[in-house]
């Protein structure tokens, strides 16, 4: 039987052939997409300490059997893709308190799957002198912090590792099928399945639309905010008993679900957020990364939620 030192070594020399061979991928600057740039050379690097931002965004799109496309938003927000990696911080959004925390943990590398600077592309001029971007670029300036979204590659990998996380952290793994927005699960009443999403997702409040008496089993798990057509659209063809969402524009898909049920419809919507529903891919990066990654820190912070309750 190999050692694990042996094992390690091996996996080491492949990931370094296949990615040399590869070619690597490169960011050009913070808001470009990935391009191919011939001849990067992966080091050997013992057991993987001393890894720069490119090598592991190399590794993750490798490990993902990813291929790089154009106008990707999963581009640097912050710092420098030859900066050596001193710890991984995954999350849903990289906001100033998980960037103070990701400091105090020591490390330089946030993974975030959602915007930083508050609009899909992360333009720093979205909006002209805004005085709270200068402020949030200063802080990851200062701490020497780069951050990478990981949007659009972490939901084409299969499975969407998003989906799978959901799936994972609510316990419904053996119901959960690649490529598959739905799951069927034992029956209970919504009011149990709503209990049973905010002790599994540490939600506090949830907002739902139909009867809490009723029995559910046939689960839609729409995470993030695919929009109202896509909402719409799944609830037309597929007709499942309750939506799972994660945000949705009130004048479109609520106002659909209100009507139906004041119809005589038995379809239920619930709504988690947009940060609750698709925190879960972020926690389960963390286990999906850290064998890749043997002896570099990885820990997920979660960025909870932005709201106050009354």
């Amino acid at each position: 039987m190999k050692s694990k030192a042996h094992a390690a070594n091996s996996r080491r020399k492949f990931i370094t052939q296949t990615l040399t061979a590869a070619g690597g991928i490169a960011l050009l600057g913070t808001n470009s997409a990935f391009t191919q740039i011939k001849n990067t050379p992966i080091r050997e690097l013992g057991d993987f300490a001393d890894m720069t931002v490119q090598q592991i965004i190399d590794l993750i799109l490798k490990e993902g059997n990813l291929t790089p496309f154009a106008g990707t938003v999963d581009t640097l927000k912050s710092g420098s893709a030859d900066m050596v990696v001193t710890g991984i911080v995954t999350t849903m959004f990289a906001t100033i308190t998980v960037i103070e925390e990701a400091a105090k943990l020591g490390a330089n590398f946030i993974i975030a799957h959602e915007p930083t600077f508050y609009n899909h592309t992360d333009n720093p001029e979205w909006v002209k002198n805004n005085s709270v971007v200068k402020q949030k670029q200063a802080l990851l300036a200062k701490h020497k912090i780069t951050v990478w979204r990981f949007h659009d590659y972490i939901h084409s990998i299969k499975p969407d590792l998003v989906a799978y996380g959901t799936a994972k952290k609510l316990g419904w793994l053996q119901y959960f099928k690649t490529g598959k927005y739905d799951v069927t699960v034992p029956a209970m009443s919504l009011q149990a399945l709503i209990k049973h999403l905010k002790t599994s997702l540490g939600i506090k409040h949830l907002r739902y639309i139909g009867d809490l008496n009723q029995q559910v089993a046939h689960i839609a798990l729409l995470p993030g905010a695919p929009g109202g057509q896509r909402q719409v659209t799944f609830a037309e063809t597929e007709k499942p008993d309750v939506i799972v969402a994660g945000e949705l524009s009130e004048w479109e898909t609520a106002e659909y679900m209100r009507d139906q049920k004041l119809l005589g419809g038995k379809m239920a919507l619930v709504l988690l957020g947009h940060n609750f529903s698709e925190d879960p891919g972020m926690w389960y990066l963390v286990e999906w990364l850290q064998p890749k990654l043997p002896g570099m820190k990885i820990t997920h912070i979660a960025s909870g939620d932005a709201f106050e309750w009354m």
